[in-house]
């Protein structure tokens, strides 16, 4: 008994450290955060299930479908939207085949760093707007807060972010989300910016809304290109885990198996109104800080995530957060996106005096951060799926250099 209670607590602490990421996605796209941990129990739980719980991670709330979340609800409304989203999940099960047939190799091959990083960073730089707006109290063109006060509360809740981010404890660092919605919160509490009454109106317990997905075959087209920036990420996820735990998941339970099961968890969240769910880094530094690495602990985080779904005055509270209080916390956040985009072309070396790579990267970022959008039909290709195309594309078409006068200097 003992012993499930210590994997029990640590399964908590697992929740904890994903906690601030997940739930942030619905808040920013107009899902509910309710079926976002819903989603991303259900899915983890799945995910064990394909991986014969081998592997050590969670799936939670995925920050590169933010922006095409928002303008697929804009565009399409909900039902659409989940619909495109469940079929996302089928990227996932494109690429688990692909590297069963042919291996890793072949995945890098078509989408090596210069493809990848400018997509990862169209992915955070497409809603850099979102988040600057949010930070001034603004919601689409509404100020829905007062300037200044905004101004003063995101700045605040950005500072203190920072703070913890470059000086925290490690375990801190792990949460910096959590800590800076947290502080303001409390600040904008004092201030009366936040709105009590739905919290004290809400039952204890609720089961959340559900919608049921509308079939949108533009919707679907629209998001499957945006599962390709995160399918590659998972690969990366996976080795991460692998180096910390010493094992080689690549080999067992294999590639394709957690491919498989983060496509179905994808799926699945999709289906019930969630956002996509990915692997999760922070969990990751959580089990190399922590020195636990049994999987069980994420079946633990799982059933937590389930169960606070049903919990109706947390998600009011979740919902109450201020507007402002969430912009300091995404100008870090997609700002961190962008990063990693550009520490991929950095960490692999790509030579952008080589005028076929610096066409590729020059190109996907004024398309996706100019917010090009291409119709053809009835079909409408914009933000990261367009973007990751044409870098595909030019990839593929653009001659690659002699290796010999690569050499040469």
């Amino acid at each position: 008994m003992g012993h499930q209670f210590k994997l029990a607590i640590a399964g908590a602490q697992i929740l904890f450290v994903a906690f601030g990421a997940m739930v942030l996605v619905p808040l920013l796209t107009g899902l509910n955060p309710a079926l976002a941990l819903l989603g991303a129990g259900v899915g983890t739980l799945l995910f064990q299930l394909c991986t014969k719980r081998k592997v050590p991670i969670y799936l939670g709330s995925s920050f590169a479908f933010i922006a095409p979340i928002i303008y697929a609800m804009h565009e399409w409304g909900l039902a659409s939207t989940m619909f495109g989203l469940f079929a996302a999940g089928f990227m996932y099960f494109v690429f688990a085949a692909l590297i069963k047939w042919r291996g890793l190799a072949a995945v890098h091959r078509l989408l090596p760093a210069v493809v990848i990083g400018p997509v990862i960073m169209v992915i955070g730089l497409s809603v850099a707007a979102v988040a600057c707006n949010m930070a001034m109290g603004k919601s689409g063109d509404q100020q829905v807060f007062d300037y200044s006060q905004s101004l003063l509360l995101s700045g605040f809740t950005f500072a203190v972010t920072v703070i913890v981010t470059v000086f925290g404890s490690k375990m801190m660092r792990l949460i910096p989300i959590l800590i800076g919605v947290a502080a303001g919160y409390i600040l904008a509490l004092v201030t009366g910016m936040v709105d009590t009454h739905a919290m004290a109106a809400a039952p204890w317990f609720a089961v959340p809304k559900f919608t049921s997905p509308a079939v949108n075959w533009q919707a679907a087209l629209f998001m499957l290109p945006v599962a390709i920036a995160p399918a590659i990420e998972h690969i990366g996820g996976i080795m991460a885990i692998g180096k910390v735990t010493g094992e080689d998941y690549i080999q067992s339970p294999g590639l394709h198996r957690t491919l498989f099961g983060d496509g179905l968890g994808v799926c699945v969240a999709g289906l019930i109104g969630g956002p996509p769910v990915t692997t999760y880094g922070e969990v990751t530094g959580a089990v190399m800080i922590t020195k636990n690495s049994n999987p069980v602990i994420m079946t633990w985080a799982a059933i937590f995530a389930i169960f606070m779904a049903f919990f109706g005055k947390f998600n009011a509270f979740l919902s109450s957060i201020p507007l402002p209080v969430m912009g300091g916390i995404m100008l870090l956040l997609f700002g961190t996106i962008a990063s990693l985009g550009l520490k991929t072309l950095i960490d692999a070396k790509v030579d952008l005096m080589l005028p076929r790579n610096l066409v590729i990267v020059s190109s996907v970022l004024t398309v996706g951060v100019g917010g090009m959008i291409v119709k053809i039909g009835s079909m409408a290709f914009a933000g990261v799926g367009l973007c990751a195309i044409l870098a595909i594309v030019l990839n593929l078409i653009l001659p690659k250099p002699k290796i010999s006068s690569e050499v040469d200097h």
